[in-house]
């Protein structure tokens, strides 16, 4: 700005700023650089990627969520395309490679729309519009499905698991998936309810991946805490304090002045008193198995071990209140009011070392409503991976049942849901059908990656794929194993409604968003100086962001 010949300056010295079609295409490239990064790990033929941090530990992993989380990205505009995934996985916990690529296909399509200068707020009412219109015919594609459709839960589990480590044992852990999620679903006014959080799932390196277990009841890492005690015991009755087992210091601030031997040693009889009455308490309800969310004096350790009780000590808040639900105890804030119908009960509580370290099994509960899974596998990297699959497979299976739907996979679903966008389109005026065909065309970014992923001509899998669901084959998508397109409902690829959903709600208002944005400033430390090319700082249109 320039008031006779005088520059005024609004910005203080050293900001970056852009603006126009400058900000618009630096945000979109940066948002798109994201999604190409992680493109190549969808699907069963999707690519791993090895992510060393900056103190040297190793991530392989091909899971989108977890490259992104690990990366350290520093545009804004690419920060909110990793917020994308973000939301997938807290959502729906799988489809964040989707979810990501979508919006970096979304961006990209606009992109070429604003060379041909349309307007941004006409691309996103027409991104708007494909959304809602989406949103309404997929429930139409998807196929019904209840917690008691065994089967095709396996199926969903199988294909979230699918191109991961631990692929070589899915069918095992498939099943143990499907029977953790049934196992804690309950069912309330006719609706299914089921909380991720009552699946503890658990990792420890030793063994292989066929060694994975579920528990019903709860694996918790820590050990006995006296030599003494059982590791063993059987028909366990279990109480759960959240108070610590010592004599408390006082809270106000007071001395004790001793001044003689007889004084000290009635000292030290007075504090071993009150820790063996807090241990009578225990052994009075009956109990012979004791979870404690804090502390426990070796004294009364002691105690315990003479009167046959295993304990824990500092057990995790999380562990503690998961122990709850499997066993039925009552977690009770004070020893004073312990009672026999406070305890929970298991058939089979054990220490077992694994991999050199003790972990404690509590087994056999009586339906329990919280179970633990046990990952297994021959290197912490395998086992990090299992995990991540695993609660794929867990999340899934629980967002089919949440929805009560679920769609074939394999880039079926997108193909359909394409189609019904083009037909949509023709009923739209305006330059928003412009927007709408080009949402329809971000939507096969899905299809067309798996189908490069097999290395077979994408454009001709394409056509053919178009050409079977125009026929009415709503369930053809590509086979990346055989290298063709086939049924996938017949194939057993199948996907949880929820996870195509979720997907293109995030990514269509994180496009949205990008979209809207014209003017980037950015505030820089250290300030001084001016800008390349001679400008003065402050002024727009210049400095570069990335």
């Amino acid at each position: 700005m320039q008031m006779s010949g005088q520059p005024i300056f609004i910005l203080p010295e050293g900001t970056l700023r852009q603006t126009g079609k400058d900000a618009q295409s630096r945000n979109i490239a940066a948002a798109r650089a994201v999604a190409d990064n992680v493109r190549s790990t969808l699907g069963p033929k999707g690519m791993d990627k090895m992510l060393v941090d900056s103190i040297g530990d190793i991530t392989i992993t091909n899971d989108g969520y977890t490259i992104l989380d690990e990366m350290e990205i520093d545009h804004p505009a690419a920060k909110m395309i990793v917020e994308v995934a973000k939301t997938q996985n807290e959502e729906v916990g799988d489809g964040t490679t989707t979810s990501v690529i979508l919006a970096g296909e979304l961006l990209k399509k606009a992109g070429d729309l604003l060379e041909q200068n349309i307007h941004p707020t006409v691309i996103t009412r027409g991104y708007r519009l494909a959304k809602t219109k989406a949103l309404e015919v997929l429930p139409s594609i998807g196929t019904n499905i209840t917690i008691n459709d065994r089967k095709i839960l396996e199926q969903i589990a199988m294909t979230a698991m699918t191109g991961k480590s631990s692929e070589a044992a899915k069918e095992p852990l498939a099943k143990i998936a499907v029977d953790a999620v049934t196992s804690v679903a309950v069912t309330s006014n006719g609706k299914v309810l089921i909380n991720k959080d009552d699946i503890k799932i658990e990792k420890k390196q030793g063994g292989s991946m066929d060694d994975t277990e579920l528990i019903s009841g709860i694996v918790i890492d820590k050990e006995i805490v006296h030599s003494n005690m059982p590791k063993k015991i059987k028909d366990a009755k279990i109480a759960l304090l959240d108070c610590a087992l010592e004599v408390k210091s006082t809270e106000t601030d007071a001395q004790i002045r001793i001044t003689s031997p007889d004084q000290l040693q009635a000292f030290v009889e007075q504090e071993s008193k009150m820790l063996k009455n807090m241990v009578e308490k225990v052994v009075a309800s009956g109990c012979n198995v004791l979870f404690c969310q804090k502390g426990i004096d070796d004294l009364a350790q002691h105690y315990l071990a003479k009167k046959g009780i295993a304990a824990a000590r500092r057990a995790k808040k999380s562990d503690i209140e998961k122990l709850a639900k499997a066993t039925g105890a009552k977690i009770v804030s004070n020893v004073d009011e312990l009672t026999k119908d406070d305890l929970g009960h298991a058939g089979l509580v054990e220490e077992v070392k694994i991999s050199g370290e003790d972990m404690i099994f509590v087994r056999e509960c009586k339906d329990p409503r919280s179970v633990s899974i046990l990952i297994r596998g021959g290197t912490d990297h395998v086992v990090d991976e299992a995990k991540r699959a695993m609660e794929d497979a867990v999340f899934g299976i629980i967002s089919a049942i949440e929805v009560g739907k679920f769609v074939a996979g394999g880039g079926a679903c997108e193909i359909e849901l394409s189609k019904k966008l083009r037909e949509y389109s023709q009923t739209v005026g305006g330059r928003e059908q412009l927007a709408i065909n080009a949402f329809a065309d971000a939507v096969e970014i899905v299809p067309r990656t798996l189908a490069e992923s097999t290395g077979i001509d994408p454009i001709e899998i394409l056509m053919n794929l178009r050409s079977e669901h125009e026929k009415g084959h709503a369930g053809y998508g590509i086979d990346v194993f055989q290298s063709k397109i086939s049924d996938m409902n017949k194939l057993g690829v199948v996907e949880p409604l929820k996870i195509k959903q979720q997907a293109i709600k995030s990514a269509t208002e994180a496009a949205e968003m990008i979209l809207r944005i014209d003017d980037v400033i950015t505030a820089r430390s250290g300030g001084g100086g001016g800008m390349p090319g001679g400008m003065p700082p402050g002024m727009g249109g210049m400095g570069d962001m990335e």
